[in-house]
């Protein structure tokens, strides 16, 4: 069986982890001719309104996210990816990992390559694993990058 990776689909929140997962996919992409495709995802921001009308969102505030992220994440392929791989990105909003796996199937992708951060004890309780959740739900194989541990 050959083993064909077309597309590798990177999630990016700008944190050390998701720069380190973006280095594998580099490494990935060098030996298999891949194309690289960067995701951020902005969660909504929502406040609650006092008018009794729910809760709004506030649109100025996710353009200037959106903006922002999108000069990151072209800034970021300009600094790390060599000239020679493609690479694009795409900025979504929603949960991060509906996101991610939603858009591995539309754009075809044949493999995630994500950080995992490590959250352990009541922080992964509360905040929960946008990698795990990928894992597991992933219509493709996911490869989850994580920080060595250096034996003392």
């Amino acid at each position: 069986m050959e083993l064909k990776i077309d597309k590798i689909l990177v999630p990016i929140d700008f944190s050390e982890y998701s720069k380190m997962a973006l280095d594998y996919s580099i490494e990935f992409s060098k030996r298999f001719n891949s194309e690289l495709i960067l995701i951020y995802v902005i969660e909504p921001i929502v406040y609650p309104s006092d008018f009794g009308l729910g809760q709004i969102p506030i649109s100025q505030v996710d353009f200037e996210i959106q903006s922002r992220a999108e000069d990151e994440l072209k800034k970021l392929i300009e600094d790390k990816v060599p000239s020679e791989i493609k690479a694009s990105y795409i900025v979504k909003t929603g949960k991060p990992f509906l996101e991610i796996i939603n858009s591995a199937k539309e754009l075809n992708c044949d493999l995630i390559i994500i950080a995992t951060h490590g959250h352990t004890g009541i922080e992964h309780i509360l905040f929960g694993s946008t990698a795990e959740k990928v894992v597991r739900k992933s219509p493709v194989p996911v490869l989850a990058v994580r920080e060595k541990k250096v034996n003392k």
